[in-house]
């Protein structure tokens, strides 16, 4: 590319461009063979959002921007004279109204700028090997328009950005970095404490600022009690686990954190900041009522770094979904009149009070998009998606992640839908001996007719993900029917056995069938044969002992 792009482009003139960021009747599927990983290393966590307000003077001994290089901009592949390129958004150096008194050591070790060199191999300043071009996220929309090919996303996080410009002194609006709140100053977290001369002091981690202007501040100046309070839980709860349970207190003689503890208290803190900005990332993907929080009071495992929130079916290469229904109803009243179940040879699912009313192993066919009824259509439940507040939790019996309700259920609601990357099951035995050997599984078998596909919800996948297994579960798994009615890709919905109530863990059966059965394929009827299982860690009265 970088040589189609030099002949392309030969005898024209190149420059530097800012860095910017753009604004912020059948049998029931089952799990297949494989249990689920009881140890899952998957994420999350709620967190009370707790902050300081905006302190525009400063704290004491405001941090400073240290000496070091300046941060490396991004170069966008442009002519330097052309009207078809128009000026990139500057990132412009704020003009302090009283200019900071610098020592001569620390103006002799800053490192000035380099001079602008010619194009021949620009590197990107976050890893290693040379890059064909850079292009910065919005800067360079209206140049890659015309030549996308030469457009590179910038890997680096707000967070960091901000930071820079802030160490920098300089204002981007694309970033929330403006003259107004530049030397704004925040409490993000505390980082440590100590006393002197009788007086208290916590250092302070400004939001936006790097850790290197990290100040320490005295108790009187901090009005954020509610970090305060996080900051003594995780001290005691650290000393806790150190004694083995017996929660201690630090003497009021102690003059000072030993390092263990503010090294755990910071971590914790960190874990709360990425678990709520994954927290809201969920809620920002998801395209259901129901809220998702998440909560992790066990240990300091953070957000999953390999799992993309979905809401619906996302088939691999080479398999074709079609989600459009080629007939619909007519009804005035679906709940009277000859509608979509009907037509299919099975009763209407639901009843009046939104409960299904079917047994297990009976398809479900909704109204779909087709159908002349409207969005209150009493047959429309499954597609409206998750209707209660579910939080993912982080379990204290060594089953990593799962999933619980933060709102009472009834018995026979639907509570939510199972989805992932719709494979093949010559895929899934591949993937499924792999994950057998991770002691690991999201493989979910489509064997209500046929037993082509399955959905793999390692990667890819919704709140489901996080539910656990348990050999008496809460809920069912049922075949639903909506715009596809291809009966080798059924949609898979969970409904709930009986009432749960607020704060209970939500679980299936992985080896659960239509009969309610338990799958063949959880019974190892040839001992001899290497098979690696995996221990069930349900706790039920009737847990079987493995998973598979």
């Amino acid at each position: 590319m970088a040589a189609v792009g030099a002949e392309a482009r030969r005898g024209e003139g190149w420059r530097a461009a800012p860095l910017t960021v753009p604004r912020s009747a059948g049998k029931l599927p089952r799990p297949g063979k494989r249990g689920r990983d009881p140890q899952a290393r998957q994420s999350a966590t709620r967190r009370d959002a707790a902050s300081c307000p905006a302190d525009t003077s400063g704290p004491t001994g405001a941090p400073r921007a240290s000496p070091g290089p300046r941060p490396l901009t991004l170069l966008e592949a442009r002519p330097a004279r052309s009207p078809q390129f128009p000026p990139a958004p500057r990132v412009r150096r704020a003009r302090p109204s009283r200019p900071a008194a610098r020592s001569a050591a620390c103006r002799s070790a800053e490192i000035p700028r380099a001079p602008w060199t010619p194009w021949p191999s620009p590197r990107c300043p976050l890893g290693p090997g040379p890059l064909r071009a850079w292009s910065p996220p919005c800067g360079g929309i209206r140049a890659a328009a015309a030549a996308p090919a030469w457009c590179v996303p910038c890997l680096v996080s707000l967070d960091t950005l901000q930071e820079l410009c802030r160490k920098e002194k300089l204002t981007c609006k694309s970033i929330g970095i403006t003259k107004r709140n530049l030397n704004n100053y925040e409490v993000e977290y505390l980082c440590d404490y100590k006393v002197v001369k009788d007086m208290e002091y916590y250092l302070v981690k400004w939001k936006g600022w790097p850790d290197s202007t990290n100040t320490w501040e005295p108790l009187q100046n901090l009005k954020c009690p509610l970090l305060l309070q996080q900051f003594s839980n995780d001290k005691h709860n650290y000393l806790s686990q150190v004694k083995k349970g017996k929660a201690i207190s630090l003497k009021d003689n102690n003059k000072a954190l030993k390092p263990a503890i503010a090294e755990y208290i910071v971590k914790k803190a960190k874990q709360r900041i990425a678990l709520q900005r994954w927290q809201d990332e969920l809620n920002r993907r998801k395209n259901h009522k129901g809220m998702i929080f998440v909560e992790n009071t066990v240990d300091l495992e953070g957000p999953p770094s390999d799992f993309y929130y979905i809401n619906e079916y996302k088939p691999a290469p080479g398999i074709s979904l079609v989600n459009e229904a080629t007939f619909g109803c007519s009804c005035t009243d679906c709940f009277f009149e000859k509608c979509c179940p009907a037509e299919a040879g099975v009763l209407l699912a639901y009843n009046k009070n939104q409960q299904i009313k079917i047994p297990p192993g009976t398809p479900i066919y909704e109204c779909n998009s087709r159908c002349q009824c409207g969005p209150d259509c009493p047959n429309r439940i499954v597609q409206k998606g998750t209707q209660y507040s579910l939080c993912i939790f982080r379990t204290s019996n060594g089953c990593g992640w799962g999933v619980k309700t933060l709102v009472k259920i009834k018995r026979m609601s639907f509570v939510m839908e199972y989805v992932g990357e719709v494979i093949t099951s010559e895929e899934a035995e591949r993937r499924g001996q792999l994950y057998d050997n991770k002691g690991i599984t999201y493989l979910f078998d489509l064997d209500y007719e046929s037993d082509e596909f399955t959905v793999d919800a390692a990667r890819y996948g919704n709140v489901s993900h996080f539910v656990n297994h348990s050999c008496d579960p809460n809920l069912q798994v049922f075949n639903v029917f909506i715009d596809n009615l291809d009966t080798r890709l059924p949609r898979i919905a969970l409904f709930s056995t009986r009432t749960i109530n607020a704060g209970e863990e939500l679980t299936f059966d992985y080896q659960m069938k239509g009969s309610g059965d338990i799958s063949s394929d959880s019974v190892d009827h040839s001992p001899a044969k290497k098979r690696v299982r995996t221990v069930c860690k349900c706790g039920a009265v009737t847990c079987r002992g493995y998973l598979n």
